[in-house]
């Protein structure tokens, strides 16, 4: 092919020879975090709220018993979100809930079986408004996640099991805080998944002020004490009450339900302004 002159498309395709380039594989992987109440068993105390990840437990080679991210390979004549749509149904019986684009991981090493790159999706869920029934190899995971300017480290809990990881932090470009992040600790999660939960919850936290992506894990009514809670347990720190109005400002809207039967004076109840 090399210095012969086409004159169409059609005839350059039909020269074409693929066999000439090395073959990949491309799958995709999905992070579903929650923020749900946990009771506190303090009836004058508002229900903690808990950050979670829903992990799957591989059944066969590679990382055979080792905790994932729910995910699969994408069909030859797939659409990447069709395919996100599928896994998600097929891995978790969920669906028809808030799934965007995060990063793609491309390490030659990632997957020990072949040359693999994956596309990966960030999906968001109220886990308390669950009608479905996750599988029993799926687990939701409570989330401990600490850092600083130099490290993350995260502890992943599901009452019976822990997965801790470290990832150092290397500053690749000042302008724009953008990081790369190499694994150097890892109990036992599957591929290079550490990194994908690192990076939503990064890419989660910072859209945390100028979006509203918060309210796809709030139920339809919730206090601004509830509100205020969901924003602190995935930022990982106290809000003063007028940062937390200001984040808010404009996002909701007062309603004239109540709150009640908690032991505590009514609360207002607000749901989230669309328009």
């Amino acid at each position: 092919m090399d210095g012969k002159i086409y004159r169409s498309e059609e005839e350059f395709l039909k020269d074409y020879d693929s066999s000439l380039y090395d073959k990949l594989s491309i799958t995709t992987d999905i992070l579903i975090l929650s923020v749900s109440n946990e009771e506190t068993g303090n009836y004058r105390k508002l229900s903690d709220k808990k950050f979670s990840v829903l992990l799957v437990k591989r059944d066969n080679y590679p990382f055979k018993d080792k905790w994932c991210l729910p995910g699969g390979f994408i069909k030859i004549d797939e659409d990447l979100e069709d395919a996100a749509k599928r896994v998600l149904k097929n891995e978790t019986n969920l669906q028809n809930i808030y799934l965007e684009q995060l990063f793609t991981f491309g390490d030659p090493k990632r997957d020990p079986r072949m040359r693999v790159v994956s596309t990966s999706y960030m999906a968001l869920i109220d886990k308390n408004k669950l009608n479905e029934k996750i599988p029993k190899n799926a687990s939701w995971f409570n989330i401990d996640f600490t850092e600083d300017e130099k490290r993350i480290n995260v502890i992943l809990d599901n009452g019976y099991e822990f997965i801790k990881f470290g990832i150092k932090k290397i500053l690749r470009e000042k302008s724009t805080d953008r990081y790369d992040y190499i694994v150097d600790e890892n109990t036992s999660l599957a591929f290079d998944h550490p990194k994908v939960i690192v990076s939503g919850i990064s890419r989660l936290k910072n859209k945390l002020e100028y979006t509203d992506i918060v309210f796809n894990m709030m139920p339809k009514y919730f206090t601004l004490g509830e509100l205020q809670q969901v924003y602190e347990v995935i930022l990982g720190k106290k809000l003063l009450a007028p940062a937390f109005r200001r984040i808010i400002a404009g996002k909701v809207s007062k309603t004239e339900k109540y709150k009640t039967g908690e032991g505590h004076r009514p609360s207002v109840l607000y749901e989230y302004k669309k328009y």
